[in-house]
């Protein structure tokens, strides 16, 4: 049983459309629409006050991405954050990337707590002194001050996508990253700004015989020479960087093939692959579709291991879905820290649980109602016709405008990060 810890409300403006924890789970980045990266930082456990663990406040605020114009295209290249990936700490700082559609930025996060007064050439106010009125040698102190927090930009990764950047993935040697757009994986390393290695290109000769674009891409968390990139046509390819510098001739294909019985006009675009993500244990690899969330073994290509029904009930809704361009949403998926549990949202700002182990699931709601404090989620059901019970809501009901698609889940614990449009819920195991 869930309940919410934390409810913060964004300005209208600013919709969320990234969340990610780092690797111990103390912060939460999330990024939006206007640009801004908002940091969070989890309370340490006081004795007065114990159940306060787990609370997170706003740590740091910054502009990550400004709108710019490209003028050779004449195109607006907007401000709004597509992804954010923490680096590993290695100091006292903190790391983490960021994109939008064409730029990718490291910013470094640190405190400072004590600021240097006493200098020789610079007078209190920090105007430059007369040489000929210094008369005495002064040794410059560390004086205590408020913390302060400070993102400043180390590196900015730029003009090296001709398309628009879906996804960031860092390395598990440290060292290199890669950014993904809709034809390209390009690798790079974290000190080199001015130069990328293309390791994908599935762009056609002739445009007009393109029929697929890359929809996701991830590195292995602990094979730093593999990676998986997933498409619009349903398929994902597990890449052994070793084989070749041009990694175009994959190592595995993972494709379910399509039953017959079930094919659609829709039938193509529901495939669509939305988002990727290797296991921690990188054994496995989850994958959501509009419909579905499925788990492959990365030792077995020709079928997923595990299927889960989203939100089945939407299937003879489809028609309407196509015209509202809602069919079109980029649901993610994320893993528990022990690989047993998987999430992914939904829409009336539901998201839903699958537990791999007993097989259950859940759906649940993340709205203003449910975010009093401590109060428990209650599970939420859907009928699709027939007589509807007290508690349950209409399928006719939902609201299509309300949808989660962004989630995150702490490393170690059952903590989440829910994004609701411009609202973000985080929600805490209940712990007697």
């Amino acid at each position: 049983s869930l309940y919410c810890i934390i409810f913060c409300a964004f300005p209208s403006a600013d919709i969320i459309s990234t969340v990610e924890f780092n690797s111990t789970g103390e912060l939460l980045a999330t990024g939006d629409k206007g640009g801004r990266v908002v940091v969070f930082q989890r309370e340490q456990e006081s004795k007065n006050q114990p159940h306060r663990r787990g609370e997170y406040n706003v740590y740091s605020t910054f502009q990550s991405h400004e709108p710019e114009f490209d003028y050779l295209k004449s195109l607006e290249i907007e401000e709004k954050i597509n992804k954010i990936r923490w680096l590993p700490q290695q100091n006292a700082a903190y790391f983490l990337l960021s994109t939008n559609d064409k730029t990718v930025k490291l910013w470094k996060i640190s405190e400072r707590d004590k600021r240097p007064e006493g200098y020789n050439l610079k007078d209190e106010e920090g105007r430059i002194r007369d040489p000929t009125t210094i008369t005495s040698l002064r040794v410059p102190v560390l004086r205590p001050m408020d913390l302060m927090v400070e993102a400043t930009p180390r590196r900015i990764f730029s003009n090296a996508h001709t398309y628009h950047i879906n996804s960031i993935s860092v390395n598990s040697d440290h060292e290199t990253y890669m950014s993904t757009d809709d034809l390209r994986i390009n690798l790079w390393n974290l000190e080199i700004t001015n130069r990328s290695f293309n390791i994908v290109d599935i762009k056609p000769a002739n445009m007009e015989e393109l029929t697929e674009v890359i929809t996701a891409a991830e590195f292995h968390p602990n094979q730093c020479n593999t990676f998986v990139y997933s498409s619009s046509k349903g398929s994902i390819r597990l890449c052994d960087m070793r084989t070749s510098a041009l990694c175009d001739n994959h190592s595995k294909l993972f494709e379910e093939p399509e039953d017959p019985s079930n094919r659609s006009f829709f039938s193509e675009i529901i495939s669509s692959i939305s988002d990727v993500k290797f296991s921690h244990s990188g054994r496995y690899l989850m994958t959501r579709d509009y419909l579905t969330v499925k788990v492959w073994d990365i030792n077995m290509e020709s079928k997923p291991l595990e299927t889960y029904q989203v939100h089945d009930y939407l299937r003879s809704k489809l028609c309407s879905l196509y015209e509202n361009d809602c069919i079109f949403d980029k649901f993610e998926c994320v893993w528990n820290g022990t690989d047993s549990v998987l999430m992914t949202g939904s829409y009336n700002n539901f998201f839903r649980m699958f537990d791999r182990n007993t097989k259950r699931d859940v759906t649940l709601e993340a709205s203003r109602e449910n975010s009093k404090p401590r109060a428990i989620l209650k599970p939420r059901k859907v009928c699709v016709g027939g007589k509807r019970r007290k508690d349950e809501i209409s399928v006719d009901s939902l609201d299509f405008s309300k949808k989660i698609l962004h989630t995150a889940w702490h490393p170690n614990e059952n903590i989440i990060a829910v994004a609701a449009t411009n609202n973000l819920y985080i929600f805490q195991d209940k712990v007697n």
